[in-house]
């Protein structure tokens, strides 16, 4: 995962695609889905949420920003 911010939300972005808007995920769903990207799956679902491409509530996380494939 990039240190500079800038490098790091564009993988974060990357990442994000993924994640189908509207779609619900429970938290061991996201962790399988993160760990072809990073061994450190946790590091990478902390990074989505802090930085607002996921959502999560009570372990269960959504799309919440990010880019949109059209």
């Amino acid at each position: 995962m990039p240190v500079k911010r800038s490098k790091r939300l564009v993988v974060l972005d990357h990442i994000a695609r993924v994640f189908e808007p509207g779609v619900r995920y429970p938290e061991r769903d996201v962790n399988a889905i993160l760990q072809a990207f990073h061994p450190d799956y946790a590091m990478v679902r902390r990074a989505l949420v802090d930085e607002g491409f996921l959502a999560r509530d009570h372990g269960i996380y959504w799309r919440s920003g990010g880019s949109v494939d059209l």
